[in-house]
């Protein structure tokens, strides 16, 4: 299943991902969520659904070297990349890549077994907006294998009660990420905005939810993403773990969006 396209990147501390141009690059999205993701020292157990090229469980490999990972893809190509940058790295025996749908997550992982869920899904509405030619990049812009619901109401199946769902989402949909969560006893307990600047309106949120907690919110400072000058803001260049300008890419909960 290689492609003469797959190139190795360089991640940080000496670890590598497996990326392909005629799939895609991991972006600041996914390295987003991994940096605002925060566990309890008791957290032994995690799942990303749609883990694409595996990013997020890989930078929290370091961050966490006692966690056992599940990397969830929907996309035989992407799961067989992922599969192999994690081999690459030595991390079989903490980050295990399944392929599957995540619809059917809680009956082939089990209900309430997971400290914490992490998500990078596709953002668009099936039917709004152009969709993507390339089918890797279509499927994870927009809900076409999977939509909101499907995520929250597969995230609350598989955590535990007390445990946390983080998701990177567009703020523009921020009101229905709210109900969603809500209707499946994920309680919204820490928010951050994205902007693309200091003096632009934000247009990415990311949340942390808590299964059966009582309601409080805690809304954090809004994070830049750009300098004026167009380079990375010294925050995000803390969290971005190649320096490298955005490509305008990122894995979804099926695979990819841009």
């Amino acid at each position: 299943m290689r492609s003469h396209e797959e190139r190795m990147d360089d991640l940080l501390d000496g670890m590598k991902i497996i990326q392909s141009k005629d799939v895609f690059s991991f972006s600041t999205d996914a390295v987003l969520v991994a940096s605002f993701t925060r566990l309890d020292a008791s957290a032994k157990k995690v799942i990303d659904l749609g883990t694409g090229t595996g990013i997020i469980p890989l930078l929290l490999s370091k961050r966490y070297p006692r966690l056992q990972m599940i990397g969830l893809e929907i996309q035989e190509r992407l799961a067989d990349m992922s599969r192999r940058s994690v081999e690459f790295n030595n991390l079989s025996d903490r980050i295990d890549i399944q392929l599957g749908d995540l619809k059917q997550a809680p009956a082939t992982f089990g209900y309430g077994v997971f400290d914490a869920v992490v998500s990078n899904p596709p953002y668009m509405e099936a039917g709004i907006g152009e969709q993507n030619p390339n089918p890797h990049k279509a499927i994870a812009r927009h809900e076409i294998h999977c939509n909101l619901a499907d995520i929250c109401a597969t995230a609350s199946k598989l955590v535990k009660s007390g445990g946390k769902f983080f998701i990177v989402y567009r703020s523009l949909r921020l009101a229905e990420l709210m109900t969603e969560l809500r209707r499946n006893s994920l309680e919204p307990k820490r928010m951050r905005l994205v902007a693309p600047r200091i003096d632009k309106e934000p247009n990415i949120v990311l949340l942390e939810a808590v299964k059966d907690r009582q309601p409080g919110l805690r809304i954090e400072p809004t994070l830049a993403v750009y300098n004026d000058n167009g380079t990375f803001t010294d925050e995000l260049l803390s969290m971005n773990p190649t320096g490298q300008k955005a490509r305008g890419e990122s894995h979804g909960i099926c695979s990819e969006q841009l």
